[in-house]
């Protein structure tokens, strides 16, 4: 087997990472893809937040996080709020019905994980999971 460089390294992770997604589109009936249910459980964790601080702490650039949050104030998943002191301040809070679209996705997510993951071995997902915490630690 030849050494792999760090392209065909990364492409593979692209490719389970695009195969998942199109996995979750095709399995959550919502009509909102993974981006939304980010900004979503940030808005559960962090409460009512900026949208550039969602932005930024996303990775996402504002314009993209303007129209996630339109859809989901249109699906009253959230609600926008103006600053009592400064007008020209929003913020966006998350609804209980945005609550419990994030409990549906959770629960959507944890059976997709399941199905890829039960084709691992108990040792290969260890292996996995080491892998991981090593890559998340230098990056």
């Amino acid at each position: 087997m030849k050494d792999q460089t760090i392209f065909e390294l990364l492409h593979m992770m692209d490719q389970v990472t695009n195969k998942l997604i199109i996995q979750w589109n095709k399995s959550f009936k919502e009509s909102l893809g993974i981006s939304h249910i980010l900004v979503l459980s940030h808005l559960q964790a962090n409460g009512k937040s900026r949208p550039s601080d969602i932005a930024k702490n996303l990775g996402i650039t504002p314009p993209s996080l303007t129209h996630l949050a339109e859809k989901l104030v249109t699906k009253q998943l959230v609600v926008r709020l103006v600053d009592e002191n400064d007008r020209r301040i929003s913020y966006l809070e998350i609804t209980d019905m945005g609550i419990d679209m994030i409990h549906r996705a959770s629960q959507e997510g944890q059976t997709l994980r399941k199905n890829l993951f039960e084709n691992l071995t108990k040792e290969e997902r260890k292996y996995l999971l080491s892998i991981y915490e090593k890559l998340n630690h230098y990056i």
